[in-house]
């Protein structure tokens, strides 16, 4: 079973035992006592002054520890003499109340033959004897990206007799190199952490109960992560539930550019925790450069296939997608899908938002992909919504605001139901190609008609319903104050007009607040959001999905999140 252990960067003994009190009582199994700075000499004082202070602070710890004193060179806060620190693990060993483990830097324990033997006689790799003992981790850090002498690197660990745990961490280019992580667990051969540092690399910290690394760090609070990409303690067992992950827990994702604030990690674990599904849910980031869609592309299909493909041990069983690879998606998965009925409907939308892999198990963790299924939820939560508002749909007049996946999935659906569809874009000939390109599938069951107008007629036109498929008006976006929808500068509307957001991050975007101040009817990117997730989530997982419990969860955040920034 994989340990949890909480880092703790020690500048004052006492704050630190506080901090190693709150790991524990938040559920760590062991802290990380960074003494880097804690060691550095102050005003002259002896080496046995700064040992007696590290010595203290592992006596009163109320948990096991790993005692780490990272030097400069290796990305850590220790500038002093390396003879100093081999004396610090020298006393920490041979003490009465000895640390759980040192973390040795490779280099380190490599550099000299003496180093070597100082610390190879003082640290132990059994301890069947019941006494207290400490194990040596020796590690290699690399914080630019995957070192080229990693194979080099781990055999040398290995190959140490001194060595109870091998530790690898490197920052990862980009989620494929998790998939190494992984192999490279799995092919241990001695008890290992083996971790992707950076926004790439949560993955491998979560999924480390999986692949049977040793342990995974957590930091205490958000501000104090050690490591580049470290989730706190509170998301990797609470969100995440990394206590219930084992080796043939079913993995999920949101594929997207950026995905750090996506809602869909939180509903779906609760949704899974729910059920008792054996899955976990986390983000999936591949990067996107508008200016350069051509890399773009095969960054994305790069991934796609090592995730879907070549990754058996993986077992990633599905996924959502978001933006902006929901076209992307579409276009180069529709190769590999199993025909059925939502595939034809999802390649005429030209969007995709849900992959599912099915899998025959050959063994625990290991599998043979059978095929992928695709969908696009979004297109069903729409007409879902509207429906509920309009009724019948037939002949009523709809305004799409956008042109990228979610409008191709609401012009599709609205098409399909009968509507008249009115798209406007910023860029007039996006709006033409989605138009041409779903006129074009007319014959195959679409019973209404659809029209790309100038951006510049929206405040004169006159709808039904009014959909908001642009990220305008969106936290964190580029335009967050903006209207998508210029509605205090339209004609007076029926009431019963419908305005629709499918932003959902504010869940009163500055769109929304100004329909409701002028009485007309509205729905959230909140209730899409959640009438999506849930297809998706029975598409997973053949279960009803809890959406009460995923509309509730999404508005608490939501609404914590902007009680908190004002």
């Amino acid at each position: 079973m994989s340990m949890v252990c909480v880092p703790i960067m020690v500048q004052e003994a006492n704050n630190a035992l506080l901090d190693a009190t709150l790991a524990q009582a938040k559920g760590a199994d062991l802290v990380e006592f960074r003494v880097d700075l804690l060691f550095e000499e102050r005003d002259g004082e002896s080496l046995e002054v700064r040992i007696a202070r590290v010595l203290d602070l592992v006596e009163k710890s109320p948990l096991p520890c790993i005692v780490t004193c990272r030097p400069q060179w290796e990305g850590g806060d220790y500038h002093g003499d390396d003879t100093d620190r081999i004396d610090l693990y020298e006393s920490l060993c041979t003490s009465e109340f000895p640390p759980a483990y040192i973390d040795v830097e490779l280099l380190t324990y490599t550099h000299t033959a003496e180093t070597r033997e100082r610390i190879g006689d003082v640290v132990s790799t059994d301890s069947a004897d019941g006494l207290p003992a400490t194990r040596l981790i020796l590690s290699s850090h690399d914080f630019t990206g995957r070192p080229s002498d990693l194979t080099r690197k781990i055999i040398a660990m290995n190959d140490e007799p001194a060595c109870s745990v091998v530790k690898i961490a490197y920052r990862a280019r980009s989620i494929r190199d998790n998939l190494e992580i992984f192999e490279i667990l799995r092919d241990r051969q001695k008890p290992m952490i083996a971790l992707c540092m950076g926004e790439f690399g949560l993955m491998s910290r979560v999924l480390a109960p999986k692949f049977g690394g040793l342990l995974t760090f957590a930091s205490l609070r958000d501000e104090e992560m050690t490591a580049p990409g470290q989730p706190t303690i509170d998301e990797l067992l609470g969100l995440y539930r990394f206590r219930s992950i084992k080796a043939t827990t079913k993995v999920y994702g949101i594929i997207g550019w950026p995905v750090t604030q996506s809602m869909s990690p939180l509903v779906h674990n609760a949704g899974f925790e729910k059920i008792g599904w054996d899955g976990v849910y986390v983000p999936m980031p591949i990067a996107a450069d508008p200016n350069d869609l051509e890399g773009s592309d095969a960054s994305f299909k790069a991934t796609i296939n090592q995730l879907l493909l070549g990754a058996h041990s993986f077992h990633m069983a599905g996924a959502s997608v978001t933006v902006p690879h929901k076209e992307r998606a579409s276009s180069f998965l529709d190769y590999y899908a199993i025909p059925s009925m939502s595939l034809e409907q999802t390649k005429r939308i030209g969007a995709v938002n849900t992959i599912k892999q099915s899998w025959s198990v050959l063994e625990p963790g290991y599998g043979q992909p059978d095929g992928i299924d695709l969908d696009n939820t979004d297109a069903s939560a729409i007409h879902d919504l509207l429906r509920c508002s309009l009724g019948d749909l037939q002949d009523k007049k709809i305004a799409l605001i956008g042109a990228g996946g979610v409008a191709k999935a609401a012009a599709s659906c609205m098409m399909r139901a009968g509507a008249s569809v009115r798209v406007l874009n910023r860029t007039r000939s996006r709006a033409d190609e989605l138009a041409q390109q779903l006129l074009a599938d007319s014959e195959d069951g679409y019973l209404g008609s659809i029209h790309a107008v100038d951006m510049e007629q929206l405040p004169d036109l006159i709808a039904d319903a009014f959909i908001n498929c642009t990220p305008v008006g969106m936290t964190g976006g580029t335009d967050p104050d903006g209207l998508s929808i210029p509605i205090p500068y339209m004609p007076s509307l029926p009431p019963e007009t419908v305005f629709f957001d499918t932003v959902y991050n504010p869940i009163k975007t500055p769109m929304l607040k100004a329909a409701k101040e002028r009485g007309y009817r509205t729905i959230d990117g909140v209730q899409m959001f959640v009438k999506q997730a849930a297809a998706q989530f029975e598409l997973w997982t053949g279960e009803t999905a809890p959406i009460e419990l995923f509309d509730q969860l999404v508005r608490t955040k939501l609404s914590t999140a902007e009680t908190e920034s004002l």
